[in-house]
């Protein structure tokens, strides 16, 4: 459903163009204060704005995807990821709400890897392995922004240098990322790294989405597809076995669209080493678009906000996560409690352990490269 565009006085438009400007197609942005970090470096929010009423907002924090303002069916707006309305939330958290995810998204086995014969350690954060590049990851970092505007959409690049050595990484590597929303009701996310030693990489997006909007219940009714007709089973600590295994017949099978709670709980050993008492998902599915951004990779629907999210991505797999280890004790934006199952993740990437995995396509980086990776999530309300 489309919506009509905000009427802006002649002084709105001014402070708005002022802020961050107004652009083509009703699209807008403005940049401000959203705090300081414990040690007291400032960290800013830029505000993505369309026609249609859907709002990205962004922080310098983590390059967090902090809010994502969506309308329903009904043209009801609401934030449909979930969050913290301030700095120190992000900085004591562990559940990466929202963050750009690096230098490693995912497990490593024991924390450790090769190159070139030379062994690399990440410190533990997750049990006997490392995840998402450690405690001090890029979500942990303050980055550097500046904003982006062209005829068809407006965003924000950030940049961040992780120097040589960072959680146990070799190479002092760049990364960019941009967020972009255009009138489309697509968020674009693009990723560029290079490094001036061989490294691995695996970068992605951690947002928890909930389409009945952040903190309003579970997503077990929300009904998924995921084009993929392999996963990568794991073992108890949720490292690859290294065998790519069919979906059919398994509760991961998501082909056809399906409600996420319809096998959430079935006797599945998977399923309990995901989420021992009560099962859950976290694994990593093998697209079948095998990194064709035009096609199709996932999508989930809210039949009752009406609101559906269409996962288009660069990447050859998608981590989908269902929020198992939440359990009501977190508080999230507007003190809502984050109830167990509150919200599902899609995480783009390469495959998990990829480093530890010769049968894995390689995330090895080396000098003279750059990454790249285009990930994007289109809203649609029916």
């Amino acid at each position: 459903m489309k919506h009509p565009r905000y009427l802006l006085s002649g002084l709105a438009l001014s402070m708005l163009i002022a802020s961050g400007g107004a652009h083509a197609a009703g699209l807008s942005s403005e940049h401000k204060p959203f705090g300081k970090t414990n040690d007291g470096t400032a960290v800013e929010q830029y505000v993505l704005r369309n026609s249609h009423g859907m709002q990205a907002t962004v922080i310098t924090y983590g390059g967090v995807l902090q809010s994502l303002k969506v309308p329903d069916k009904h043209g009801k707006v609401d934030d449909v990821v979930l969050g913290f309305d301030d700095v120190q939330g992000y900085q004591a958290g562990t559940a990466f709400f929202g963050a750009t995810i690096g230098r490693f998204g995912n497990r490593l086995a024991g924390g450790a890897f090769e190159l070139d014969g030379k062994r690399y350690q990440v410190p533990l954060n997750d049990g006997p392995n490392s995840l998402h590049g450690g405690a001090q990851g890029f979500d942990k970092q303050v980055w550097q922004a500046k904003p982006l505007k062209d005829k068809d959409s407006v965003g924000v690049t950030l940049t961040y240098l992780s120097k040589d050595g960072e959680m146990g990484f070799p190479g002092n590597l760049k990364t960019e990322v941009t967020y972009r929303l255009n009138d489309k009701n697509e968020l674009h996310i693009d990723y560029t790294a290079t490094t001036d030693k061989p490294t691995v990489l695996n970068l992605t997006n951690h947002s928890y989405f909930n389409l009945a909007g952040a903190g309003n219940g579970d997503i077990l009714k929300q009904v998924a597809t995921l084009h993929a007709s392999h996963y990568t089973p794991v073992n108890a600590t949720l490292i690859p076995t290294g065998e790519l295994a069919p979906v059919k017949g398994t509760p991961m099978d998501f082909l056809k669209p399906t409600p996420i709670g319809q096998h959430i709980k079935d006797d599945h050993p998977q399923l309990k080493f995901a989420e021992p008492k009560q099962g859950g998902f976290d694994f990593n599915w093998a697209l079948d678009t095998k990194g064709d951004v035009k096609q199709l990779a996932a999508e989930v629907h809210d039949p009752e906000s009406g609101r559906r999210l269409q996962l288009y991505t660069s990447e050859p797999g998608v981590q989908f996560y269902t929020s198992n280890f939440l359990d009501g004790s977190m508080k999230g934006k507007g003190g809502k409690a984050y109830q167990h199952w509150s919200g599902f993740t899609l995480e783009t990437q390469h495959f998990p352990d990829a480093p530890n995995q010769p049968g894995f396509a390689s995330t090895r980086l080396n000098p003279g490269q750059t990454y790249t990776q285009n990930t994007i999530f289109k809203f649609t309300a029916d």
